[in-house]
């Protein structure tokens, strides 16, 4: 979802500002605009314009559900699991996920004791972005949630730089770039 819904915040909660990734406080009774409601994040603008990442488990606070616990594995193989959960993975001010944007630079499985370790390098679209670290912590979260999946080793590549020519085109049309 990419919106304008209006809402009032039902009580305080600790939010990330976008871009920087500096964490603060939102007040109870706060009006916010809902800009992005994509995989289990919200993108909230607050009355001065400031863009915040609201996550998924404080929900409540602008009158949603959090989301469901994750299902048991569909039986597909775990690599299309993997892929699947990354394209839940948004990028807070851009509503495309990171595989469709291009930011996926490696993905990887291999046997573990007790299941399957998954590699993931990521780059991000600017690289003074502060959001990084959290996005690479949901990506972490996703992956341990997957039925198999006992390690997830995360990082955050920079090298090579992203451009836009690395997005789908299916990206590319959503954001009217083609």
């Amino acid at each position: 979802m990419y919106g304008t819904e209006q809402v009032i915040t039902q009580r305080e909660c600790r939010v990330i500002e976008i871009p920087d990734g500096t964490p603060m406080e939102l007040p109870a009774g706060t009006s916010v605009r809902i800009a992005q409601a994509l995989g289990d994040t919200y993108t909230l603008v607050t009355p001065r314009g400031q863009m915040v990442r609201l996550d998924a488990r404080d929900a409540d606070v602008i009158g949603k559900e959090p989301p469901a616990a994750p299902a048991e594995g569909d039986g597909s193989p775990l690599e299309e699991q993997v892929w699947g959960q990354l394209r839940t993975c948004f990028d807070p001010e851009i509503p495309v996920n990171i595989v469709d944007l291009g930011l996926v630079y490696k993905c990887e499985t291999e046997p573990v004791e007790g299941g399957e370790k998954v590699k993931v390098e990521f780059t991000l679209t600017a690289p003074g972005c502060g959001m990084g670290d959290f996005l690479r912590q949901d990506v972490e979260q996703k992956l341990l949630a997957l039925p198999g999946v006992k390690e997830a080793d995360v990082q955050v590549v920079l090298d090579p730089a992203w451009d836009q020519s690395m997005m789908s085109d299916a990206a590319r049309l959503q954001l009217g770039l083609m």
